[in-house]
């Protein structure tokens, strides 16, 4: 059993991120499964943010065990643009 779900807006932000990038999420995703949540979502968000590089990142949730990836950004400013519409 696979811990990690992929949503399917994170699946078709995925598609959209070049290859390499795309190897560093894979990466990424690994590690979320081994670690405690580090960065929590402000506003009373269940999502949990990870940095895969300076600028790209993911935004997951984890309930029961189990993670899955909301969203993929390849830039900042995406992701800003996305968390900016909680507010």
């Amino acid at each position: 059993m696979n811990p990690v779900t992929i949503s399917e807006e994170a699946g078709a932000d995925l598609v959209k991120i070049e290859t390499q990038l795309r190897r560093v999420f894979g990466k990424h995703f690994r590690k979320v499964v081994q670690m405690p949540p580090r960065r929590h979502l402000r506003f009373g968000l269940p999502y949990n943010v990870e940095e895969v590089t300076e600028q790209a990142r993911f935004v997951y949730e984890r309930e029961a065990g189990r993670i899955t990836v909301v969203r993929c950004f390849a830039t900042h400013k995406e992701y800003e643009k996305w968390y900016k519409s909680f507010r």
